[in-house]
This record gives C-alpha cells, structure tokens and sequence, in this order.
C-alpha cells in the first residue's frame, strides 16, 4: 500500500499541474520547421518562376511535375524519374485518390473495378498506420491483420492469403521504419513481396515509404529498393511506391509523389488529366532551389536528426529509469522514423491513455495501431515525440511513467 499511495501521490501532483500537453502526432516540431525558412524565399519574382525547362511555373500544364523534383524524388527512391508522377503536399492524398480511382475504374483494364466487387480485402500488418486503416474503413475495404515480425510482416500468411483468395486486393505497407514499430524490412521480406503470386490479377501493395530519409542515428537502417526486385520477376505493376517532404521541408506544404512501373503511370496520367490540369509547380519549383542535388537533401535531414534524437532520448531515459523493473512493458529503440512502440500489460493501454488525459497529456488514442481502432490484446500504444519540446518531455515522460506504474498497479490489485 505504501508503494502504491507514493505512485497515486505522485500521479495527483501532475493532474494539480494543469498540464497541456499533446503528443498525439507526429508532427515536426517549430525548430524542424524553422530550419527550412529559406523555402519562403526561394522564389520571389516573376522571373525565377521558370523551370530548367522553361515551363512557367505560375501556369497550367506538366500534370506529372517538373523535372528538378522528378529527379529528385527518383533519387531519394532509388527510381527512374520518367516512373514518377510530383503531387500536392500530401502522400496521403495521393494513397486516397489512387485507391478512389481503383474504386471507380480498377486497376486493370481487364478487371473490374474494385467498388463492383461483392467484398474486397487489404492485408494490414499491425501495429501500423492508422490513416491507412481509416483510407480502408471509408471505402468499405475489409481489413485482415497480419502480424508484424522483427523483420517485416509475416510473408508465410500474405504469400498464402494472396495465393488462394481473389478478394485480397490490396497490402499496406511502411517498408522503411514502419509507423510505429520502426521495423525495417529485411532483404528476404522485400525480395518475397516482390515474387508474390497473387491469385488476383489486380492485386496491389500500397508501398508507403515515408521514412525513406528519416534516420535517427549513425548506423541508419537499408531498405532493398523494391522495383529493382520486382522487376526480376516481373511484377512491377503489383507496386505504388509513396512519399513525400512533409517531414522534410514543411509538413502543410511540402511535395509528395507516387512511383510505379511505366505502365502504371501512364494510366495514371490518364485518369488525371480528368482530376487536374497541374499540381503547384512554383512550390515544386521552391523545393528545387533549395535541394538543387541529393546531397543538399541529405544535408537537411541529418539537421532534423540532431533536433529529434535527444527526445527519443528523453523517453529511452525516463523508460529505463522508471519501468525497467516491470513484467510485460518494453519499448522500441528505431534507427529511424517518427515513433516509439511502447508495449503494456494486456488490457491496459486505453486505461493509461485516459489517466494520461485526465491529467493534461493527450497520446495517440489505444487501438489506433489496428484496423477499426480494436488492439485485441489493449497493449500497444504510439508514442509520438517529435512535436513537444525537450522540456516538455521531461514532465510529459515522467507523467506517462506514473499512468503505466498506477495502471499496473490497480491490475494487479484486482487480480488478487
């Protein structure tokens, strides 16, 4: 009893605190946004506004982006530029529209579009994504969990789902630092997608690489580039490749893009001379001055690594200090990405999220991590910490420690 009044006593001094804290996204912090000032001034006359193609930029047309940010996201993927189409800001919206035109048109021209089909599925390895779990759920697309590994999904379970069931349309992946394990998938898991054998023909796998550049120490992880393998078998329009600069330059106005085989891009730029006459070329053309070669990108992203990785190494901190001595809670150590998965006792994670918030820290909501919102086993939560600063840490960190440790505690109270 002493112990647990010292937890109660410590929890009830954060909660008279009145604490504002949000770690619910991962979103860049001020600093990381305040490091690419010079993109608002990249372009500012009408002169500068041409590409090195002489396409005015303040016009209508290159409906598949300028050459200077092809180039360059082709670099960052590992791609022939001529196989990339440079969006808006957002990947995410890219994923939408791409599975919204499947909806309405298919993949194939042979194929029923996926919306006159009677059920379709997506495999969703978890803990994962919950914007992609919600992209299914909008649509009506079934989600079937597959389990993630430490290097990637279980390819066992895809390779004989999506050999013998012709609904299974569709993989979500985050092949590099995975959102939120931070897995990176081994050679032998990227080189198995890449020999799949779908039973259906329009079968895809929505290859979400949005942390391709996003690293957190010195001995970073590698990713197999996927096209290259696929290509072997020939399977390259079984793959959309997607990323973006959002957690690069500016995560309201950065550039995204979508990467496919020549035949997927080709029908793509079709279906979207109907949706748009062009994407914003001058902030294409802003991204261009200010990553003039690859290298300049790389230059910009080990800045983000020296703001992001003393949060991590607040929580690694904190973590080990306070809740080493418990059964069942561990976290995850990535090289890269955006978040840490901190695992729980089974049936505690929505119930520390909630002391959280009644003590003025909002996480990202339990259950995200699955399809429907539903972690069967309540044990998983995303831990977000690139958004609040260092100091904030050092109070949100503890105060999450002692939500963990009265949780446990009241669990195993009960149990006994």
């Amino acid at each position: 009893m002493k112990e647990f009044n010292r937890i109660l006593s410590e929890y009830e001094a954060f909660k008279a605190k009145g604490l504002n804290l949000n770690m619910s996204r991962g979103a860049p912090s001020s600093e990381q946004l305040d490091s690419m000032e010079r993109l608002l001034t990249a372009v500012t006359k009408n002169n500068e506004c041409f590409s090195e193609k002489g396409t005015d930029c303040r016009n209508y047309g290159a409906l598949d982006g300028i050459n200077e940010t092809k180039r360059l996201f082709a670099e960052m993927l590992g791609v022939d530029m001529l196989d990339v189409i440079v969006g808006g800001n957002s990947s995410l919206n890219l994923m939408y529209d791409t599975i919204a035109r499947a909806m309405l048109h298919g993949v194939e021209d042979d194929c029923k579009p996926w919306s006159k089909y009677e059920k379709i599925s997506f495999l969703c390895p978890v803990p994962g994504y919950d914007r992609h779990f919600a992209i299914c759920e909008y649509f009506g697309i079934n989600m079937i969990v597959v389990p993630m590994n430490n290097d990637g999904p279980d390819m066992d379970m895809i390779e004989k789902l999506v050999s013998e069931d012709e609904t299974i349309k569709g993989c979500w992946c985050v092949p590099k630092y995975s959102n939120p394990s931070g897995i990176t998938f081994s050679d032998e898991v990227v080189t198995r997608f890449a020999k799949l054998k779908p039973k259906a023909k329009d079968f895809r796998v929505f290859w979400d690489n949005a942390y391709v550049l996003h690293d957190l120490t010195d001995t970073p992880d590698t990713l197999l580039e996927i096209f290259t393998e696929a290509k072997k078998y020939g399977n390259e329009d079984m793959f959309y490749e997607f990323a973006s600069t959002s957690k690069i330059t500016y995560a309201g106005g950065g550039i995204a893009c979508i990467a496919s085989s020549r035949r997927n891009i080709n029908r793509i730029l079709e279906e979207l001379k109907i949706q748009t006459i062009g994407h914003d070329k001058v902030n294409q053309l802003r991204h261009a001055r200010i990553f003039r070669t690859y290298s300049d990108i790389v230059e910009q992203m080990y800045k983000h690594l020296q703001l992001i990785r003393p949060k991590f190494e607040v929580f690694y901190r904190i973590f080990s200090e306070k809740l080493s001595g418990y059964p069942n809670v561990s976290w995850t150590k990535p090289n890269g990405g955006y978040f840490i998965c901190l695992n729980l006792p089974k049936n505690t994670a929505k119930r520390v999220a909630q002391l959280a918030k009644e003590a003025g820290l909002i996480l990202t909501p339990a259950g995200a991590t699955h399809p429907y919102g539903r972690d069967p086993e309540d044990s998983i939560l995303r831990i977000a910490p690139t958004f609040p600063s260092v100091a904030e840490l050092e109070v949100a960190v503890p105060l999450l420690c002692s939500c963990i440790e009265l949780v446990i505690f009241e669990k195993n109270h009960n149990n006994t």
